[in-house]
């Protein structure tokens, strides 16, 4: 996966673990787990977890929200 920094430079990361549950109403939630190995808040943080919850229409990949979590 990869993104943008605030200083416009690009950082890519290999996801370590994924998982793809159901959720209600028909959803699905997606969870990737990262190598973090930052501070956020205060506080150090080995992963981070982004899980975004999704549901799969017949032409679209709808984004119903986004959870971070770090631990």
């Amino acid at each position: 996966m990869c993104g943008t920094r605030r200083d416009g430079s690009r950082s890519c990361r290999s996801h370590s673990h994924r998982a793809r549950e159901p959720a209600k109403n028909g959803r699905e939630i997606f969870r990737f787990n990262f190598s973090f190995g930052q501070h956020w808040h205060g506080n150090h943080y080995a992963i981070k977890q982004v899980a975004s919850v999704i549901k799969d229409e017949a032409n679209e990949i709808v984004f119903i929200t986004v959870y971070t979590f770090y631990f």
